[in-house]
């Protein structure tokens, strides 16, 4: 494990380095204010028509589109989505990158899988912040810093390494760490941990129990709080503490079913299951299933989402978190399809929030 802090950065690395920031959505807003504040000229590029592009004029940017955004920059921080990246790249962005320049990503996929073949006269790194783009934001502003993960794929100046720090000290990165990792390994496993675990094990597994109790006759309301609504209690105090923070904090009735019922439910099966997600990301088949959808219309994708949405989960979900004023619930999320932006979340944000998803 090699980790990187303030004292291993050089902000000198980029010294003068003009900085152009492609998307304005969760992560996009956070690494174009943190790097203007930390001394850079930063510009961001949008596609024309953008939702992002009045909030960044907004901010006080100066909004190009990509191919002119480009053209001129030292940086150049990636931020669209993954399944946009190869038509911008095919459109002419490639040739509009500037040899010598330093091109980031905050995640691997189209480096990793292909879909995006950067010239060779370019330094290509990845700067990924763990954690949505709002807390990027606070904890720079707080001074403490969001960890990240650093990679080097191709070090055309000899100086990748060096340039991608100063990065990501200007994101206010090194004053929480920086891990080393490769563009393999994080696409890989934030694949994985996403569907296997934070996005697909998750839902699937409150659904499942939230069918499970109300079709046993259980009120749907109190099926609700008890498996979805009281999760965050419990994702809380394993974030501050681990796993034993939780089976300290909760009773001695609900750490004895952890340890008596969790193996039931995620068994062998469930682990056998897990190795053949990691095995299909491992592939590329996985990777190779999504740039299909997205050509052919995202129509699987769609009904899927518009069938989820439709559930009674979320019903009784809405009309409850109605009424807790404390967690500010959002009314209702946006329907438009996502754009200019890396995965971006419904964030407890009250300077954005819903307008940033919407994004």
């Amino acid at each position: 494990m090699k980790m990187y802090y303030d004292s291993d950065a050089d902000p000198a690395a980029l010294a003068g380095a003009k900085v152009t920031i492609l998307g304005y959505g969760s992560q996009g807003h956070a690494h174009a204010q943190n790097l203007r504040d930390s001394g850079y000229a930063v510009k961001v590029g949008l596609r024309p028509g953008s939702g992002s592009r009045a909030q960044a004029v907004a901010d006080g940017f100066a909004v190009l589109d990509p191919l002119d955004a480009v053209r001129d920059a030292d940086v150049v921080m990636v931020l669209i989505p993954d399944h946009d990246q190869a038509a911008l790249f095919a459109s002419g962005l490639t040739e509009a990158l500037k040899p010598g320049c330093l091109l980031l990503f905050a995640h691997g996929f189209s480096i990793h899988f292909g879909t995006v073949v950067p010239p060779r006269g370019c330094d290509v790194a990845m700067v990924a912040p763990k954690a949505p783009g709002h807390m990027v934001r606070s904890c720079f502003k707080e001074e403490i810093g969001c960890p990240a993960l650093l990679a080097i794929h191709q070090d055309a100046t000899g100086h990748a390494r060096e340039r991608a720090l100063a990065y990501a000290s200007g994101l206010g990165s090194t004053k929480a760490g920086v891990l080393e990792t490769t563009f393999r390994e994080e696409t890989e496993t934030d694949l994985f941990g996403e569907q296997a675990v934070l996005c697909g094990g998750v839902t699937a597994l409150i659904t499942a129990a939230f069918e499970t109790l109300t079709e046993a006759g259980y009120q749907p309301e109190v099926a609700y709080f008890e498996c979805l609504h009281e999760l965050k209690l419990i994702v809380d105090l394993i974030y501050q503490g681990g796993l034993s923070l939780m089976r300290y904090s909760v009773s001695d009735t609900a750490e004895y079913g952890d340890y008596t019922s969790g193996p039931v439910v995620v068994d062998e099966h469930v682990r056998e299951q897990m190795r053949g997600i990691l095995s299909r990301i491992q592939d590329g088949s996985f990777a190779e299933n999504w740039i299909d959808e997205n050509r052919s219309g995202r129509g699987e994708f769609l009904e899927q989402r518009a069938s989820a949405r439709a559930h009674p989960i979320e019903e009784v979900g809405q009309r409850l978190r109605a009424q807790m004023s404390w967690i500010r619930p959002v009314a209702a999320v946006p329907e438009a399809e996502r754009a200019d932006s890396t995965r971006p979340t419904v964030e407890q944000d009250p300077e954005r929030q819903v307008s940033e998803v919407a994004s």
